[in-house]
């Protein structure tokens, strides 16, 4: 079957292009502060990943997999060279796939707050699980929202981040939010990450309650060469919690490369 042509937008030059994959219950809008500081530098290709902002729901169910697929089928459209691909959380994921599937799409990865297997921590975690998967099932998607979006943005200094938060992820479907979140539960690769041959750069949030950073310092540590980055003062959206200290990495690591 051919892939749907997943829904993105293209900005900046005609230097190296920046692929930017968004997280869970999310969508391309999201990267706007970094689009703004790549442009004068590199073309910027933002994507809406399957059933997210404007990109449909491809039949049969969702995979990591399957979603990698889809956006390299879209890198092909695009181009014939190979990209820095930026990924937060599920993006990370599926930068990860797309790495090893298609490496020579890829000229470097940026691995936000993601993880090769997400397993809960304790009672905490399973907790939190739960609550989410109470409120998918029982409640509406502005409700899911709120609760996702104040593990995200729980600081009163946040609100803002934690409006748009809530917008965003209400205007996710619901059918579209539990079949990505079943596919982030199925994901593992742990067996296969060490063949990545790329240049890597996994960036953590110090404050993430969404992925521990043992998950995070594991991806650096068995990816080759890979460098394990922690943002003070940042949960898991470090994008967006702390866009100049984000943005000043990834612009230095995409220079050197």
């Amino acid at each position: 079957m051919t892939p749907p042509t997943l829904h993105h937008t293209t900005g900046g030059g005609t230097g190296a292009s920046v692929v930017l994959l968004h997280g869970l219950g999310s969508c391309a809008a999201d990267w706007a502060g970094q689009a703004a500081v790549l442009e004068p530098r590199y073309r910027v290709v933002c994507i809406d990943l399957p059933g997210h902002g404007a990109s449909p729901l491809r039949p049969g169910g969702l995979t990591v997999e399957s979603i990698a697929h889809d956006v390299a089928a879209l890198l092909d459209e695009l181009s014939g060279e190979a990209v820095h691909i930026v990924g937060l959380s599920l993006g990370a994921c599926v930068a990860l796939r797309v790495a090893l599937e298609a490496p020579r799409r890829v000229r470097t990865l940026t691995l936000v707050n993601g993880f090769a297997r997400l397993q809960p921590r304790g009672p905490g975690d399973l907790a939190r699980l739960a609550t989410r998967l109470l409120l998918l099932g029982t409640a509406p998607m502005t409700s899911v929202a709120a609760h996702v979006a104040r593990g995200l943005f729980p600081w009163p200094e946040q609100r803002a981040l934690y409006d748009a938060a809530v917008a965003r992820l209400a205007a996710t479907p619901r059918t579209a939010y539990v079949a990505a979140l079943a596919a982030l539960a199925r994901f593992d690769a742990r067996g296969q990450v060490a063949a990545i041959r790329r240049p890597t750069l996994v960036v953590a949030g110090d404050r993430d309650r969404t992925v521990p950073l043992g998950a995070k310092a594991w991806l650096a540590a068995v990816i080759p060469g890979a460098r394990l980055v922690v943002v003070p003062g940042s949960g898991h959206a470090t994008p967006f919690d702390q866009p100049d200290a984000f943005n000043r990495l990834l612009l230095e690591f995409l220079a050197g490369h």
